[in-house]
C-alpha cells in the first residue's frame, strides 16, 4: 500500500485521522471544554479571496459609512450646544430683568423706610 494512497484531501492527512480530529473537537465543545471558534483551528479548506477582487472597497464603504454617522452625531451635538447656549442666555436676560425689577423695589422700599423714620423723629420731638 501507497501512502499517498490513504491521502484523500488537502494537507497530507489521512481521513480517519481528520475524522478523529473533528470527532475529538466535536467532544469538547459537548462538554464546553473548548471556546466556540475552536472548530476552525484545523481547517479543511482555506479561503483565499480571488486576486482579481478588490477587497478593498468593503473598508473604505465601511469608512465612509463610520465618518458619515460620526459627522452626523457631531452635528447633532453642535446643534444641542448652540440651543443650550440660547436658552442660558434668555434666562440671563430674565434673571437681569428680575434684579433690576427688584432693585427699584429695593430703593422704593428704602425711601419709605427713610420717610417713616423722618416721620417718628417728628413725632418724638413733638412729643418732647
Amino acid at each position: 500500500m501507497n501512502p499517498s494512497s490513504q491521502d484523500t484531501g488537502s494537507g497530507g492527512i489521512p481521513e480517519d485521522r481528520k475524522l478523529y480530529v473533528v470527532d475529538s473537537i466535536n467532544d469538547l465543545n459537548k462538554l464546553n471544554l473548548c471556546p466556540a471558534g475552536s472548530q476552525h483551528l484545523f481547517p479543511l479548506e482555506e479561503k483565499i479571496p480571488d486576486v482579481g477582487t478588490d477587497s478593498g472597497n468593503g473598508n473604505h464603504s465601511l469608512f465612509l459609512v463610520g465618518l458619515i454617522i460620526v459627522l452626523i452625531v457631531s452635528l447633532a451635538l453642535v446643534s444641542f450646544v448652540i440651543f443650550l447656549i440660547v436658552q442660558t442666555g434668555n434666562k440671563m436676560e430674565d434673571v437681569s430683568r428680575r434684579l433690576a425689577a427688584e432693585g427699584r423695589d429695593i430703593d422704593d422700599l428704602k425711601k419709605i423706610n427713610s420717610i417713616i423714620v423722618k416721620r417718628l423723629n417728628q413725632l418724638d420731638s413733638e412729643q418732647n
